[in-house]
């Protein structure tokens, strides 16, 4: 077991803190697992209880547990931690977390884009478009609601089908052809709206993030997505050189 060094210069709090989450990342505690009680760590560690207790918030505030009253202490669930400096895709993101990815088909039309569509994929007012609706699950748990924007003379006859049973991007890069060379997304804060709460299995009001999302083949926009996520399963990173 390691152990807490009294002499370092490292708040004990700290060092408590990132001896859970090295045992949470390591895969020793798993979602869901009760941790032990404050006096069981203060008792393990040789710590006091306000050492613990600063340890908890800290973890608290950096989403790797949860309590529930009168029972405990427990490991959150992972979030998803997306590098918003790489190219990626829901599907291959869950299952990097261990997770098993689904996709809910809510709707599926095809329709003459409107000014607004046409202006964001660049096309022309009228050009068909298809209009994707997908609710995006990891372990059945709602994830992200999304809306998606595609060119029909791109990808020409697909279907809800194709949708119900294969990753988006795979189908445009295994039956088109397509060449995803890079994404650009917008992100704003927002509380989840009544129609989008129920469907995410949250609260209304529950904060949330609005993704718009841009995917380009070369030059050429492909795809133009509107996303709701859930604000307690994702967190993004960013690294600035």
């Amino acid at each position: 077991m390691k152990k807490i060094d009294k002499k370092s210069r490292v708040p004990l709090y700290y060092q408590l803190v990132d001896l859970i989450v090295e045992d949470i990342e390591a895969g020793i505690l798993k979602e869901n697992d009760k941790l032990l009680s404050e006096r069981e760590l203060c008792d393990l560690y040789d710590i006091s209880r306000s050492t613990v207790r600063q340890a908890m918030i800290e973890l608290e505030k950096g989403g790797y547990i949860y309590k529930e009253h009168g029972k405990g202490t427990f490991v959150a669930e992972k979030k998803l931690k997306q590098d918003l400096q790489k190219f990626y895709s829901f599907t291959e993101e869950m299952k990097k977390l261990g997770k098993k990815p689904s996709s809910k088909v809510l709707a599926f039309e095809v329709v003459e884009a409107e000014d607004k569509i046409a202006r964001r994929l660049e096309l022309c007012e009228g050009d068909e478009v298809y209009v994707i609706k997908r609710l995006r699950l990891a372990d059945l748990k709602p994830m992200m609601l999304e809306i998606s924007y595609v060119p029909c003379d791109r990808f020409p006859n697909m279907t809800r089908e194709d949708l119900e049973s294969n990753a988006m991007y795979e189908i445009f890069k295994s039956r088109y052809g397509a060449k995803l060379s890079r994404a650009e997304e917008i992100f704003s804060a927002v509380l989840v709206r009544k129609s989008e709460a129920r469907t995410l299995d949250v609260s209304e009001g529950t904060p949330g993030m609005r993704i718009e999302r841009y995917a380009y083949e070369g030059s050429k926009k492909i795809e133009y997505t509107k996303s709701i996520a859930r604000g307690d399963s994702f967190k993004f990173r960013v690294v600035l050189d």
